[in-house]
């Protein structure tokens, strides 16, 4: 039976989400979900390239079943639409994915959109190190289904750097969430960390921006609120300059990916994109802000 209101810890999240929207600066970035804590992810935890029997036993079983489940859950979950697909039709090559972040399989979306681009190209979705961790159904997709968790060890990281560059080289897709975390049912686009933009940057690869925006549906989810249909806007590819440094193109393109989802979002919505305080954003949107504030788990 669904509910006919809003579960009670649903709108203790989208508190929390106003209330750190109200906040600004470091606050964008912090999680809203109140999930437990995680282990570390060392080297020998996880295996980014897939390697050995078992491990790519499971991931066959995990993209199995992922392609299983997608399309009742596009359609369902997200009754999806695809904008601006044109502005795939001439990618080749690697690229850095870049998409807002408000629900826990909207990675799916992009996914399509990524399966529109011309020839064969492998999906991956950087995922935070929490969420390998996962027990069940959702952990196992998620420790195999072609993800790339972080990690907070360094040695891990560097792993993780070098399989990302690999996969780059390879023709991969590589989604990467710059809001960070996931803000539940959130439709404005928030401020970007620099580190897709560095790594695409660095490893002479485009940045394809996607937005989505939804609409509300008359029928309620399951947390008791309206489902949405939703549409993912392809926006044009943003190239690094060969003529730039790593730091200045990452810098450029974490720029030109803003503007182009605000303006995506202001035109769709029609209204400017304003935050708690009521300020409209500027050219300042990205900036990056240091700092992390007390007492909020990031």
């Amino acid at each position: 039976m669904k509910p006919t209101a809003p579960k009670p810890d649903r709108l203790a999240v989208l508190a929390k989400i106003e209330e750190y929207e109200r906040l600004g600066g470091e606050y964008f970035f912090c999680d809203v979900e109140d999930d437990p804590p995680a282990p570390q992810l060392r080297p020998e935890d996880v295996d980014y390239l897939y390697r050995g029997y078992g491990k790519k036993v499971r991931r066959f079983g995990a993209i199995g079943l992922r392609n299983a489940l997608a399309p009742t859950i596009l359609k369902q979950m997200f009754d999806l639409k695809i904008e601006g697909e044109e502005h795939l039709k001439n990618l080749t090559g690697g690229a850095v994915f870049t998409s807002n972040h408000f629900a826990p399989f909207e990675n799916l979306c992009v996914r399509e959109a990524s399966r529109l681009v011309p020839g064969k190209h492998r999906f991956f979705c950087v995922i935070r190190e929490g969420n390998y961790a996962m027990e069940g159904l959702f952990g196992f997709l998620l420790r195999n289904c072609d993800t790339l968790p972080l990690s907070s060890c360094l040695h891990t990281m560097a792993n993780f750097n070098r399989a990302v560059t690999d996969y780059l080289k390879e023709g991969a897709h590589i989604l990467i969430y710059p809001e960070q975390a996931m803000w539940y049912r959130y439709r404005k686009p928030r401020p970007y960390r620099i580190g897709a933009y560095h790594i695409a940057a660095k490893s002479g690869v485009p940045v394809v921006p996607c937005f989505m925006t939804s609409v509300d549906r008359e029928e309620l989810d399951g947390d008791g609120f309206p489902r949405r249909s939703y549409t993912l806007h392809v926006l044009p590819p943003i190239y690094p300059d060969a003529d730039k440094s790593a730091k200045e193109n990452a810098a450029w393109m974490r720029e030109r990916n803003a503007t182009l989802t605000r303006e995506t979002y202001e035109r769709v919505y029609g209204i400017p994109l304003t935050y708690g305080d009521g300020q409209e954003t500027g050219d300042d949107f990205t900036e990056e802000f240091s700092g992390a504030p007390k007492n909020v788990k990031k």
